[in-house]
């Protein structure tokens, strides 16, 4: 059978590629694939645990492979137009936090919380020079729309907004807007809280630092 791998940040980097075609025998798992991966690129994951999806969804290395399913090599998480007009979106155009807040926005709701996360100068002693973001967009936007639907039914009635910025950004420009809005504050600023902070542990966005001395992926919370 054949599996479509998938490669991202500091992994395709190592690899070389970004993507390509794994053939294996039939009654394969995921810790079957990811050992044939390992031998042919062993700097992919060195000194790293391996985080992987298959088809868009977290698993386990005991999970089976199906033919034509899509395998993705996640490294750890870093923590439409200009103007979307989507709830959850992943883009790589200029976030606004108008749009984000428009999307919330409700007449019966009195507290409205916005969050922006804006690239800063300096991080880890270094002046920071520019960022660049990158996402497995497809399942970044899908495990987005799951932590808002599990926040809505946690802390509902409740209206949430959650954009990432992929691409180059430089100093200033806003990386993340989540928007949440509901009867109370209490609830918008627990949701917002929740939101961003679940979104830079689980969604597969990566960035990588650009500083006065070079460049590295960030592979912890930030």
């Amino acid at each position: 059978m054949r599996v479509l791998v998938r490669l991202f940040a500091s992994y395709r980097e190592a690899a070389g590629r970004g993507h390509f075609d794994l053939e294996l025998p039939p009654g394969s798992t995921v810790r079957d694939a990811i050992a044939r991966i390992l031998r042919e690129h062993p700097l992919v994951a060195e000194g790293r645990q391996v985080v992987i999806a298959r088809n868009r969804e977290y698993a386990s290395l005991d999970a089976p492979l199906a033919d034509g399913d899509e395998l993705a090599l996640i490294p750890p998480v870093s923590g439409g137009d200009a103007r979307t007009l989507q709830a959850i979106a992943v883009s790589e155009e200029p976030l606004s936090a108008d749009d984000a807040l428009a999307l919330v926005r409700d007449d019966a709701f009195g507290g409205v919380v916005v969050f922006l996360g804006t690239v800063r100068s300096r991080s880890r002693g270094k002046r920071i020079l520019r960022l660049e973001y990158e996402a497995y967009a497809e399942m970044a936007e899908a495990k987005m729309r799951e932590i808002a639907d599990r926040l809505a039914r946690e802390h509902g009635p409740l209206r949430i907004a959650m954009h990432h910025r992929v691409g180059d950004l430089r100093v200033g420009d806003i990386a993340v807007v989540v928007a949440a809005a509901a009867p109370h504050r209490d609830a918008a600023f627990a949701a917002a809280r929740a939101a961003i902070d679940e979104l830079k542990t689980i969604v597969p966005i990566w960035k990588k630092e650009h500083a006065e001395d070079g460049a590295v992926w960030i592979e912890e919370h930030a």
